[in-house]
């Protein structure tokens, strides 16, 4: 579609601005480039988590019990709130991860606005306890108001193992924990700087494009992103605990787990990401850990705000950070199937 308006500079967003005003616009490419890189981030951890459970289910599919008639074994995925952040992280789920439509869902208080997905299977409606019972991967795209009441719909219909993401920056992870009464949460925590190449998020729109964009895939990778935008390693600690944790959970042994997250960066990246349970864990347990010993469940809230035996290894080993780097640029450069 050819935009009529393109060389009409009076009808430019930036000519009805004071000069005073358009000292801010740098405000504007960032909020492009933190919303994309919230979406981008949160689609990379939920595929990363349904390929390993594809890889497990592959593995123990000799000794599982058959999955009865018109029960789901597939990551199923809500998302409450569908704002600006809600519609475009739903979008990009649909773009770039092989979860189905049908396996995600919206809780959000007006389901008649969300005509984007008329056409999609994803299934929109208001019941944010019916969602939170529902979901392995429970998005939080509300406003910081909105969390007290948020979570008293939430607290005690949450699975122990749902994973929690929240985009809502105001509320700490540690605060977020007590009001759920639930410490399975992953709360990415950007930090902005002033630099000269902020403009590159000023590309982030439409969701879709944007997403199969190199440039911006670039500038958006956890461990070098660019434009002005930054993003703790903690954040990347508590990704790789949570594939360690859903290990845990399915009572696989430390040498299985290890092999299967290592097998799921092989196959995204081509390499081999050299990890090992002493990356994971302090030196004394590593060394008594049975091989066939599952590893301890990990507190995502306490590898967020703590300094990890992962967080000391991952400082000081680039190659990693470049593999996981790569497995990151070659999930978001391949189309979902």
């Amino acid at each position: 579609m050819v935009d009529i308006a393109a060389d009409l500079s009076t009808l430019c967003f930036e000519s009805g601005l004071a000069d005073d005003e358009k000292k801010l616009l740098y405000l504007r490419a960032r909020s492009a480039g933190l919303t994309f890189c919230g979406c981008a981030h949160a689609a990379f951890v939920c595929e990363l988590i349904d390929s390993l459970r594809c890889a497990i289910k592959r593995r123990t599919a000799k000794i599982r019990k058959p999955v009865a008639p018109g029960e789901d074994d597939d990551l199923r995925v809500g998302i409450l709130g569908m704002g600006h952040l809600g519609k475009r992280l739903c979008l990009a789920l649909l773009e770039k991860t092989k979860i189905k439509p049908s396996n995600i869902k919206i809780s959000t208080r007006r389901p008649e606005l969300a005509v984007e997905f008329v056409h999609t299977e994803v299934e929109c409606f208001f019941d944010n306890r019916r969602l939170a019972a529902w979901a392995d991967v429970l998005f939080l795209c509300c406003l910081p108001s909105q969390i007290p009441k948020v979570c008293i719909d939430l607290c005690s219909h949450l699975a122990k193992h749902c994973l929690v993401y929240s985009f809502t920056s105001a509320i700490p992870v540690t605060k977020l924990a007590k009001l759920l009464g639930h410490d399975y949460i992953l709360k990415p925590k950007y930090d902005v700087v002033s630099c000269d190449t902020v403009d590159v998020w000023l590309s982030c729109s439409p969701v879709a494009t944007a997403l199969s964009d190199p440039l911006l895939i670039e500038a958006s990778c956890p461990l070098t992103m660019k434009g002005g935008i930054s993003l703790g390693l903690n954040w990347v600690c508590a990704v790789l605990y949570i594939l360690l944790n859903i290990c845990t959970s399915a009572s696989l042994g430390s040498n299985e787990a290890l092999l299967l997250i290592k097998s799921i960066f092989k196959e995204k990246c081509g390499d081999t990401v050299q990890l090992n349970a002493h990356s994971f864990i302090n030196s004394s347990y590593a060394s008594s850990l049975l091989s066939d010993e599952p590893f301890p469940w990990i507190s995502l809230t306490d590898a967020q705000i703590r300094e990890t035996p992962l967080l000391c290894f991952l400082s000081s080993s680039k190659s990693v950070q470049q593999r996981l780097s790569a497995a990151y640029k070659s999930q978001m450069e391949t189309p979902a199937k």
